[in-house]
């Protein structure tokens, strides 16, 4: 397990990387260019400077987060292929600087959705919280009124350029059904990970969150099967999985350990985080601990060690601990927190039996 902290960029995060190299265990940034829009180039002298930042405190660049996809990929406009053909060009700049693993999604219109961004919690905390009865009924354009008034900071997936047009967005997708979106995302792959092989990338998809469609827009990526189907499109081991247990774990039919045990060999990047859900469908980002959730944190953690895993770990979503000032979900406080419990998870199952490859332990 390789631990890695997310980061949004020098001006653009709360957290520094002189904070993120004093965690331990960490190695590296998961980072990306987030003033680029979706579907242009990555300039190399932008990723060079982010290099320049990480260098200076030994952290790596191995893991991006995220190469966005346009949306005319997505909605398969003749288009798309220029498009494409930037995304390869930026495929091809990361891996001159060591990326390993490119995670993106493909979530029409949305890359993630809650109703609030801090609900209070018993112990005082706040979280990001999603009331499935408000999103069901909320007019969309609202909702982004409301997720957006109150940030300073840019929120991942929700880029005020992106959503400036939603009204032709929404008018695009109609008619565009989960068949049409399995087919787009075909012909994106097909393109994009023989690029990814020869250049030593991986290409890791995250789930949709959550994993359910929301506002009439159709979402693929929700659960064990449509991971099997993900996989079949092209057998490459550059078409990978971010397995991300909060996502997932937003619904309880969704068995994630299982999903560890099958795809494991397909997983360069991991996600790990809790989330609570109620019975009404509702659900909030708890503390990574196993029994603050509903989600089994300490089964997943050994699932990834039974089987040896040796990818990218960081912690997802935290709770606003302390007053902390920060971006949604990306605080310092209880990420720091949450690598602690996975450490002392991984290092007490090494201790019970310890992980060998190779003819050697590790």
């Amino acid at each position: 397990m390789r631990m890695v902290f997310r980061w949004f960029g020098e001006g653009n995060d709360t957290v520094s990387l002189g904070q993120i190299k004093q965690i331990p265990g960490v190695e590296g940034i998961v980072w990306a260019l987030h003033d680029i829009p979706a579907g242009e180039a990555w300039p190399m002298e932008k990723i060079l400077e982010v290099r320049d930042q990480a260098a200076k405190f030994n952290l790596h660049l191995d893991v991006v987060e995220s190469v966005n996809v346009h949306e005319d990929i997505k909605l398969g406009l003749p288009t798309r292929d220029q498009y494409i053909q930037n995304y390869i060009t930026t495929i091809e700049r990361l891996a001159q600087v060591g990326v390993k693993v490119i995670c993106y999604n493909f979530m029409p219109v949305f890359d993630w959705a809650r109703t609030e961004l801090h609900k209070e919690m018993e112990d005082g905390s706040t979280a990001l919280f999603f009331e499935k009865s408000r999103i069901d009924g909320i007019d969309p354009f609202k909702f982004v009124e409301e997720i957006n008034r109150n940030s300073t900071l840019t929120m991942p997936g929700w880029e005020p350029e992106r959503l400036a047009h939603l009204t032709s967005l929404f008018e695009a997708y109609k008619g565009v059904s989960a068949e049409d979106l399995w087919e787009h995302l075909a012909y994106f792959l097909e393109a994009v990970v023989p690029v990814a092989e020869r250049c030593g990338v991986q290409m890791a998809i995250h789930p949709d969150d959550p994993p359910w469609p929301i506002f009439g827009l159709p979402r693929i990526i929700t659960g064990q099967e449509s991971l099997r189907r993900l996989l079949s499109l092209i057998d490459n081991p550059s078409n990978g999985i971010t397995l991300c247990s909060g996502s997932f774990g937003a619904n309880p039919n969704n068995d994630i350990v299982a999903m560890i045990h099958e795809f494991h060999g397909r997983i360069p990047f991991a996600h790990i985080r809790n989330v609570r859900v109620y019975e009404n469908g509702d659900f909030i980002e708890t503390s990574h601990r196993t029994q603050d959730g509903t989600v089994d944190i300490a089964g997943i953690v050994k699932a990834y060690h039974d089987n040896g895993f040796n990818g990218y770990v960081r912690p997802d979503h935290g709770r606003h601990l302390w007053d902390e000032d920060c971006r949604p979900g990306y605080g310092l406080y209880d990420r720091a927190l949450g690598i602690m419990y996975l450490w002392g998870l991984w290092d007490a199952l090494e201790r019970v039996q310890p992980i060998h490859r190779k003819g050697e332990t590790v």
